[in-house]
């Protein structure tokens, strides 16, 4: 715009000056418009406007001046202003551009990632130092550095820790990490979510025989603990019937057994009428006859 300025006031200057040399007035009034346009154009060029949720760097000949807010501004015409958007940007780590990471065992998972970050409006300068752009922000910076704390993390964990057992921890520390590095530039990191966590082909196949093995292994445990189980109640019922054992013989004397048998003979007797009874003899060497009446 510049440019076009100074060319029309060029141009202005030489049609006055054909006029007046032809006096002819048709050059002067296309002299005064070439004027007015060349001082439109300049005027122009040093306006620049800053759009809503924008933040510009204006630079001159390699200096950086002051961040420019929301508004009009003018500027010198050799001063370029580079405009940064401050409203949230996601950054999905998903699909082509998932983080293959690789746990404390080796492992590898995949990750998926959301970054939600946006520009410091106060910190426009320093971003513009780093990155030259704001098309380059993300990938000169919230790429390559999320990509970097998301390996480092998994890296301290198991792979077990990675898709299961930890994986809000892990999310947690990823984005504790990524706000603090970030932050450092220039850059408000609103929200990171570790959304899937999916083990490689490899390792799932890993998983799935560590899984049966343990499986098996509960199984051989349960029947050897039930083996345990049953050889005891086997014992504790020996031992029982050995000590009843000992406490009957111990309560036992011919005397007892042979008054026994001639009970168990006197009922019999009263259905019939004569027993021979083979429980012994009496005292005398007779042998003991029950009769119907149980005598």
């Amino acid at each position: 715009m510049f440019v076009l300025s100074i060319l029309l006031l060029i141009a202005a200057i030489i049609l006055f000056f054909v006029g007046r040399s032809r006096g002819e007035g048709g050059w002067k009034l296309g002299a005064a418009l070439s004027a007015l346009g060349g001082v439109l154009a300049g005027v122009f060029a040093c306006v620049h406007v800053v759009s809503a949720y924008e933040v510009g760097v204006p630079a001159t000949f390699g200096k950086v001046g002051t961040p420019l807010t929301s508004g009009v501004h003018f500027r010198s015409p050799f001063t370029d202003v580079t405009s940064f958007s401050t409203r949230p940007v996601d950054l999905n780590l998903n699909d082509k551009d998932v983080v293959e990471v690789r746990s404390s065992q080796g492992g590898v998972l995949y990750a998926d990632v959301t970054v939600k970050w946006a520009v410091v409006p106060a910190k426009a300068v320093e971003l513009y130092r780093l990155a030259g752009s704001a098309e380059a922000v993300q990938e000169r910076l919230v790429l390559p550095d999320s990509r970097e704390i998301v390996r480092n993390v998994f890296a301290k964990h198991t792979s077990e820790e990675g898709y299961a057992s930890a994986r809000e921890q892990i999310g947690s520390e990823i984005a504790t990490l990524v706000r603090e590095r970030l932050a450092s530039r220039g850059i408000d990191v609103t929200a990171v979510n570790l959304r899937n966590v999916r083990p490689s082909d490899t390792l799932q196949d890993q998983i799935d025989k560590k899984i049966q093995q343990e499986q098996a292994t509960q199984r051989a445990t349960e029947a050897a603990r039930t083996a345990e189980a049953e050889a005891e109640r086997r014992r504790i019922e020996a031992e029982g019937i050995a000590r009843a054992n000992r406490i009957l013989e111990r309560s036992l004397s011919d005397q007892v057994l042979y008054n026994q048998c001639l009970e168990a003979y006197q009922q019999a007797a009263r259905a019939n009428p004569v027993y021979a009874v083979p429980c012994g003899t009496g005292s005398g060497g007779t042998p003991v006859i029950v009769d119907g009446t149980g005598n």
